[in-house]
């Protein structure tokens, strides 16, 4: 008889743990230990289901480098022992956690699964139960005890995506997340349907690595027709600023104005990396493909290619806070990871 696969739910916060309370009606984070009664249906699931929750549990935007190693270091000291993880988040900063987790487990070969809701658990149209039911069975699917998934996944309104890859979209609906540049993994319907060729299939010859090593000392730029030349010089000119993301127009065009050429060369000539990312939702950035951005790529601005910005956020942390040499620094970035960005 196949043995069951073991499951963990690591709650750090956010609505989907939330349950009003009788007397006050108020939300407030209930306990995990009777999720079996809050949501019943869970027992109709072939697995093991254990529970871990932050100690104070918190608003994701208060989500902060500190909380992702806590999430890294729960998911390496459970790793031998259980099948899959269902991290429960807030989703506001869901794609920038799942993005950020996706880097600082390497050798990754479980699934990683983070979910959340836009209603809270008790609600009567919440879409709780069927984002956590659908993100445990997707958590414990396996072949002949070999998880199917292996990796830092998304799961929200019947679509999985790559962690990495999503954006949150909607602050309304239920679909709250996309994925623009990236197929889904699995959409859920009367069937579970996985689309095997999306899946990460890398074999690791090494056990799992945590790393924890964030540089945060970086920041994004937002783009607009007459930004102006102190506001730029005054970003490029922070203290301890080591890494800057800048959301370009397009396929990664910007101003060609001689100050901000010559701003930006500035801040590489000094040791600063700028990456460009496009401000649209879908799409790549491709240097040199119009003379708006042929500048960019002269003075050496890294190319995000098609990354979202969220996890262009995380992959700066982390290279930063993996002391890559400088020469090496645009190679590691412009070339995939964890499936962060497309290959060419």
């Amino acid at each position: 008889m196949m043995k069951k696969q073991n499951i963990l739910l690591i709650y750090s916060g956010g609505t989907i743990g939330m349950a009003k309370d009788s007397d006050s009606g108020t939300l407030k984070a209930f306990d995990f230990d009777s999720l079996l009664v809050k949501i019943p249906e869970i027992r109709l699931i072939d697995c093991n289901i254990e529970t871990v929750s932050f100690e104070n549990p918190i608003d994701s935007s208060n989500m902060n480098p500190s909380y992702w190693e806590a999430i890294a270091r729960i998911i390496e000291s459970h790793y031998n022992r259980v099948d899959g993880f269902v991290v429960l988040h807030g989703s506001d900063t869901m794609s920038y956690s799942a993005s950020v987790l996706s880097f600082m487990l390497e050798n990754l070969e479980k699934p990683v699964i983070f979910t959340g809701s836009q209603l809270p658990i008790g609600d009567l149209r919440t879409d709780a139960k069927e984002n956590l039911i659908t993100s445990i069975q997707l958590a414990s699917l396996h072949n002949n005890g070999i998880p199917i998934i292996k990796e830092v996944c998304l799961y929200f309104e019947y679509q999985l995506y790559r962690g990495n890859r999503t954006t949150k979209m909607n602050a309304d609906h239920f679909e709250a997340f996309d994925s623009p540049n990236y197929p889904t993994l699995a959409e859920s319907g009367v069937h579970l349907k996985i689309n095997y060729e999306f899946l990460r299939k890398e074999k690791f010859e090494d056990d799992l690595i945590v790393r924890t090593e964030l540089d945060t000392n970086i920041g994004v730029l937002k783009l607009f027709p007459g930004i102006s030349e102190p506001f730029v010089e005054s970003v490029l000119n922070a203290k301890n600023l080591k890494g800057l993301i800048i959301e370009t127009y397009g396929s990664g065009n910007a101003t060609t104005e001689k100050w901000f050429i010559s701003q930006l060369k500035k801040a590489i000539e000094a040791g600063l990396y700028i990456i460009n990312v496009t401000q649209c939702s879908g799409g790549s950035v491709t240097m040199g493909q119009y003379e708006s951005s042929a500048h960019l790529k002269a003075i050496g601005v890294i190319s995000g290619k098609d990354i979202t910005t969220e996890a262009a956020v995380a992959k700066l942390m982390y290279l930063i806070g993996y002391n890559i040499k400088p020469e090496e620094f645009q190679y590691y970035f412009e070339k995939p990871l964890r499936g962060e960005l497309k290959e060419n």
